[in-house]
């Protein structure tokens, strides 16, 4: 009489005996292998449709030194064009596939480029508005100006100074100060040398 051959599988060598004890092992092993690759393929999918998103923001001349493909390009223009809720996920699920292939740390790098860009215009805007504030407040603050920037007109900003605070006087007591041209052109001349500094100091060394 034959002796029946079970019905197994070899595992490194190893035979597995299908319904074993070491068979469910493996397989509950397989499972959670599986599991993992899938919730590893969601997180990244997730991330590349989140980058997608922030590439929709991105200037034109920071896209351009991107090395995209026309498809991924003519996507990123469809999905700023979408309105429609639905319509737009879908888009940014195909974007997120189109990424795929691609290096991310590039578009980060940019992405992060502008935001910080963003950052730094915030501040400098900032630092305009209380410069102007202090150069019409007070001549000492005028002084100091010129002291850290040299190149400034200043024949012209003092006299901007001297319309801004002859505006800013109300007509009538108890009336708001009125902020006039000159105000706004303190505001223009300030930011412009301090962007022009920025721009000197971001710059690498010859």
């Amino acid at each position: 009489m034959s002796r029946k051959l079970k019905k197994g599988y070899f595992v490194r060598g190893e035979f597995v005996a299908e319904g074993s004890e070491r068979d469910l092992e493996l397989k509950r092993e397989l499972k959670g292998t599986d599991e993992q690759s899938r919730t590893d393929l969601k997180r990244e999918s997730l991330e590349l449709q989140k980058l997608g998103e922030d590439l929709l923001t991105l200037c034109a001349d920071l896209m351009a030194r991107l090395n995209l493909s026309e498809k991924l390009k003519d996507a990123v223009v469809e999905a700023k064009r979408i309105t429609n809720f639905e319509g737009k996920r879908r888009q940014m699920q195909f974007i997120g596939k189109l990424m795929r292939p691609l290096d991310p740390e590039p578009i980060r790098e940019a992405i992060n480029e502008q935001q910080g860009g963003s950052a730094q215009l915030t501040l400098t805007l900032h630092l305009a508005e209380q410069w102007r504030d202090k150069l019409i407040d007070s001549d000492d603050t005028l002084g100091r100006w010129l002291t850290e920037h040299p190149d400034t007109d200043s024949q012209q900003l003092r006299a901007l100074i001297r319309q801004a605070r002859k505006d800013a006087k109300p007509e009538k007591p108890g009336e708001a100060p009125r902020h006039g041209k000159p105000y706004r052109e303190i505001f223009q001349m300030v930011k412009q040398a301090l962007s022009q500094e920025t721009k000197e100091q971001q710059e690498p060394d010859a």
